[in-house]
């Protein structure tokens, strides 16, 4: 049975990002009025039902996905849904998520060089979601999606948004050839878990190194909610000032990539949380370009890294809610406040 580590931690703040809100809501509505009827029907599905709750950030080989793509879009429409992906991000998400897109091309160009094109690698095979009427006073939600890239919003009330799963992945995590040569989308995602535990003394090391190989991929996967039967690793309580202002960094590199309102709210959560319960757990080589792989386990959120995959040179990155995925918890506080019985 999976359970959290702390059963009688108070459930997180819920705090309004009104102004967030209103701009995902102007920004979906736009889209989807840039669309025809035949598209718009694809891109707008209801809110109640799984596929909100199916998400992956593998190739569409490998899982197909609904809603529209770029590809399918005009100028102005991918305009429009590029505004709506922005509106879920910060400045410094925003050009994280557009430069993974464009390794794509990278990666192609790689892969036919090698001899190995075995799946389409193409910047336009990015989808978009809108769950719901973003116009109504209802909640709903939108996604955007492809290789490397899944963003789930739930907004409620207008006011309330949960930004998870949020998944960035990069493949090459370095770019060995050609003019992007050394470009590191995920470079802090990396380099600040590396840094972390080379602080580390061998008996801190002791407690968080939980195997000495990597797992091939994360471990959750791309599961609707956080299942996990243990809390592992090295507490934050048992590391060192300088140590713990490394492992705060590397938790606030996830939290940055949200827009300012929402990451605020992220960032008090965490300062009214336990911060000395968030555990840091790794696997693997301690060595760069040997596989690797870590994980932040804290009172509210979940995050997973691991750069396996390609010799080492692949990466993916997860930030969770263990509670509040997909809005699970604000929609339950919306509808016990609307006297709603739960389904």
């Amino acid at each position: 049975m999976a359970h959290t580590h702390n059963d009688s931690q108070p459930k997180p703040l819920v705090i309004p990002a009104s102004a967030t809100a209103a701009r995902m809501a102007q920004s979906a509505a736009n889209f989807l009025d840039t669309l025809t009827p035949s598209l718009r029907q694809k891109a707008a599905l209801p809110f109640d039902g799984n596929e909100r709750f199916r998400w992956h950030y593998i190739p569409i080989e490998m899982w197909e996905r609904e809603g529209v793509s770029l590809k399918e879009l005009n100028t102005k429409q991918q305009g429009a849904a590029f505004a709506l992906m922005e509106s879920g991000l910060s400045a410094k998400g925003y050009q994280k998520a557009r430069a993974i897109i464009n390794l794509e091309t990278t990666l192609g160009a790689i892969e036919q060089a090698a001899g190995e094109a075995r799946l389409m690698r193409d910047p336009a095979l990015y989808f978009f979601t809108v769950f719901g009427d973003p116009t109504g006073n209802g909640a709903w939600g939108w996604r955007a999606e492809g290789h490397h890239v899944s963003l789930n919003f739930t907004v409620v009330n207008r006011e309330l948004i949960s930004p998870n799963p949020f998944f960035f992945g990069s493949n090459p995590a370095e770019v060995p050839q050609g003019e992007q040569k050394g470009l590191r989308v995920l470079s802090a995602e990396e380099d600040l878990g590396r840094q972390l535990l080379g602080s580390l003394n061998e008996a801190q090391k002791h407690q968080t190194i939980i195997n000495a190989d990597a797992p091939s991929d994360i471990l959750t996967r791309a599961v609707p909610k956080v299942e996990f039967e243990a809390v592992e690793g090295l507490a934050a309580e048992s590391m060192e000032t300088h140590q713990r202002e490394l492992l705060m960094a590397l938790v606030h590199e996830y939290i940055d990539r949200l827009p300012d309102e929402v990451a605020k709210i992220e960032h008090r959560k965490l300062r009214e949380g336990r911060v000395s319960d968030i555990h840091f757990a790794w696997a693997g080589g301690e060595a760069r370009k040997t596989p690797h792989y870590y994980r932040l386990h804290g009172p509210f959120f979940f995050v997973e890294y691991d750069n396996t995959q390609n010799n080492a040179n692949h990466i993916h990155s997860v930030w969770r809610h263990i509670e509040d995925d997909f809005g699970v918890d604000l929609l339950r506080l919306h509808y016990h406040k609307a006297n709603h019985h739960e389904r």
